[in-house]
C-alpha cells in the first residue's frame, strides 16, 4: 500500500545510531591528582549589624540612667535633688496643675519634655502601670558607709539604720525602703553583691521615699557593721529562732536593724556580727514574715517606744539586760 503525500510529510527523521558498548572515558590526564587539588577557603561572612533608628536612641538601658514611671515616684523625682535627663508624658498630663509647674523647672534645668502617646510610654516601660508619664533620671548615687554615719548622726542622737542581708527582690527592697522612710528611719544599708539595687522596680514600689531615704551600698556588710558599732551602733538581727522577741527589747540609742532573706534569713557570719538576735513572736501556724513585713513591725516597735519616752509615759516593755543606753 502507497502511503499518501500527507502522511510522507508527517513522518519522522531517521534517528542517529547510537553505538552499542562500553562508552568511551573522557581524557582526564590534563586534571589534577587529588593530592594536587587545594580547598579554597572561605572567609567568614561578616557580621550584619541591625539598623538603629534614630526614635531609638532615647532608650534608657545603658547603665548610667534610672527610669522611674507612676505619677507618685514622677511627682516626688520632680520635688527632689536628683537630675532629670528626660521627660514622657501624656499631653493632658503635660499640663495638669499637679505636673505643669513643676515640668517647667525642670525643663529650664535642662531637661528634656516630650508629649507621647499610651504606646510609647508603654514601649519604654515594658507595658508596666506608668500613669502616663516617666521620667529618664542619672543613676542613683548611693552614699559610703562613713556619709550614712555623718548624715544619721546630725539628724538626732538616737538614729536608726536598717540593713539589709541577701533580699535580690526588687518589690520587697522597694517595700523596705518604703516602710523605713515611713517610720523615720535615718538611711539604709545594702551589700554590692548578691542583693538587689536600687532600680526603677525599686523606685516604683518605694513611692517616693528614695528621694528623702539615704542608701549606701557596701562591699562587704560585716565589715560595715563592725564600722557601725566603733560608732556607738548596736546591732540587733532579727532572726525566727532567736529567744529575746522584740517585745522584750528596749530599744534606746543608734540602733541599727538587720533584716535577711525570706529563704534563708540572716547568714551565719551576720549573726556573728550582731550584738543580740531578736525574733517577732507569732500567734498563728505560719512560720515567718515577709522580709518586708518584718521590718516594719520592728521599725515600729522601736518608735512606739521612743514616742511613749517623749511623752513621758512609761513603757509597757521591761527593761532587758541586753539593752544598752544611748551613746
Amino acid at each position: 500500500m502507497v502511503k499518501s503525500q500527507k502522511h510522507q510529510n508527517r513522518s519522522r527523521p531517521d534517528k542517529p545510531k547510537i553505538a552499542r558498548g562500553k562508552p568511551r572515558r573522557k581524557d582526564r590526564s590534563d586534571r589534577p591528582s587529588r593530592h594536587q587539588i587545594r580547598i579554597k577557603s572561605h572567609s567568614p561572612r561578616p557580621t550584619v549589624k541591625p539598623i538603629v533608628k534614630s526614635e531609638q536612641k532615647d532608650e534608657t538601658d545603658d547603665g548610667q540612667t534610672d527610669l522611674i514611671y507612676g505619677r507618685h515616684p514622677v511627682l516626688s523625682a520632680l520635688e527632689g535633688k536628683r537630675q532629670l535627663n528626660r521627660v514622657w508624658v501624656l499631653p493632658r498630663l503635660r499640663y495638669d496643675a499637679r505636673f505643669h509647674t513643676r515640668l517647667n523647672e525642670a525643663k529650664a534645668e535642662g531637661a528634656v519634655i516630650d508629649e507621647v502617646d499610651s504606646r510609647r510610654l508603654d514601649q519604654l516601660t515594658d507595658y508596666a502601670n506608668h500613669q502616663g508619664i516617666a521620667v529618664q533620671m542619672a543613676a542613683y548615687t548611693y552614699l559610703s558607709i562613713d556619709e550614712l554615719v555623718e548624715q544619721a548622726c546630725s539628724e538626732r542622737d538616737d538614729p536608726v539604720l536598717i540593713a539589709v542581708d541577701g533580699i535580690t527582690d526588687p518589690h520587697n527592697l522597694g517595700s523596705i525602703i518604703r516602710s523605713a522612710e515611713a517610720l523615720g528611719a535615718q538611711g539604709l544599708m545594702i551589700p554590692q553583691r548578691r542583693a538587689a539595687g536600687v532600680t526603677s522596680v525599686v523606685a516604683k514600689v518605694a513611692a517616693g521615699a528614695l528621694e528623702t531615704l539615704s542608701v549606701a551600698r557596701v562591699v562587704n556588710l560585716n565589715q560595715a557593721l563592725e564600722r557601725l558599732k566603733t560608732s556607738g551602733f548596736w546591732i540587733y538581727g532579727l532572726a525566727a529562732t532567736a529567744q529575746d522577741t522584740l517585745p522584750d527589747i528596749k530599744f534606746t540609742g543608734p540602733t541599727v536593724l538587720v533584716v535577711g532573706a525570706e529563704g534563708d534569713g540572716l547568714s551565719l557570719l551576720t549573726q556573728h556580727r550582731c550584738d543580740q538576735l531578736v525574733s517577732i513572736p507569732l500567734q498563728g501556724k505560719t512560720a515567718s514574715l515577709n522580709a518586708s513585713v518584718a521590718t516594719s513591725m520592728a521599725l515600729y516597735e522601736v518608735y512606739r517606744q521612743r514616742w511613749l519616752q517623749r511623752l513621758h509615759l512609761p513603757s509597757s516593755t521591761p527593761s532587758s539586760a541586753s539593752s544598752h543606753e544611748a551613746v
